[in-house]
């Protein structure tokens, strides 16, 4: 008999890691003009300590098989799907070789046909 190992993270934690990573994300988009992201990787890092991290998907290719991720999709093709857009990243315990998801992604994808 195989038991799988649950990890019960509490949800204050997970709520910390999202802001995380929309804080990173405005950063990227608006710049840091107060040296902001110096602080974020210092919580990340004390996150990290513990196991926990996120992983961002934006970009990579999506199928129906993958589990770590729930996702809408945009346009009319369903063929070669790309995320377009994260909602909500992947948050994994672990290192990053080797991990257990703990918060399921939740984006928005699209035929790669379909994207500019």
């Amino acid at each position: 008999m195989v038991r799988m190992l649950t990890i019960d993270v509490p949800k204050w934690v997970l709520a910390l890691l999202n802001n995380i990573y929309d804080l990173e994300c405005k950063i990227h988009t608006h710049g840091d003009l107060c040296n902001a992201s110096r602080n974020l990787t210092k919580m990340k890092d004390a996150l990290a300590g513990e196991g926990l991290f996120y992983e961002d998907p934006m970009g990579q290719c999506f199928k129906e098989t993958r589990t770590d991720l729930d996702a809408s999709i945009s346009g009319i093709g369903t063929e070669n799907l790309v995320v377009i857009e994260v909602i909500k990243p992947i948050i994994r315990h672990g290192t990053p070789e080797f991990s257990r998801v703990v918060q399921k992604g939740i984006v928005l994808v699209k035929s790669k046909d379909e994207v500019n």
